[in-house]
């Protein structure tokens, strides 16, 4: 998969994306069913009010099947902020988290944000490291009960 192809997000993605989400992060972390509908709403947001010249979405795919995402939407007029970054299992280790994350960070510095947020939870550590790793500061950690299960909440920001 090292040779997976990185495209543009379209409508037709928002099913599997929500579908992934739901399941993997039930089994892998124990989230309710009241992850899913927010990952649904998240995307038919963006599909119906994004600004395409600032905001957007890519899809990494191999032979076809889809891998993982990541979007880039205007938080205000100087920062731009990373949602939606998901990797299935069978794609993570393997260099296309870090492809995915550089594609929307250049993008969102190309289009003239002057930095970058994202809101995670401390268990997604391998994507945590990422961010670590290419220069994203934490900036807040907070311990919440979301999606039915207790979570430690982060912030994070980078300038670019």
């Amino acid at each position: 998969m090292n040779n997976a192809m990185i495209r543009p997000f379209r409508a037709s993605d928002v099913p599997w994306l929500v579908e992934q989400h739901g399941t993997l992060y039930e089994r892998d972390e124990g989230f309710d069913d009241t992850f899913a509908p927010l990952v649904q709403q998240i995307l038919e947001d963006f599909v119906e009010t994004h600004d395409p010249e600032f905001e957007r979405g890519w899809i990494a795919e191999h032979e076809g099947q889809r891998l993982g995402s990541i979007f880039c939407v205007r938080l205000d007029d100087s920062t731009a902020k990373l949602r939606l970054f998901f990797l299935v299992p069978e794609a993570r280790k393997m260099g296309l988290g870090k492809r995915l994350l550089y594609t929307c960070m250049d993008h969102a510095r190309a289009v003239g944000f002057a930095q970058m947020s994202l809101w995670t939870h401390e268990s997604h550590r391998a994507a945590c490291a990422l961010y670590k790793a290419t220069g994203w500061q934490l900036t807040d950690s907070k311990p919440v009960h979301s999606f039915g299960v207790d979570l430690v909440e982060q912030s994070w920001k980078i300038r670019l």
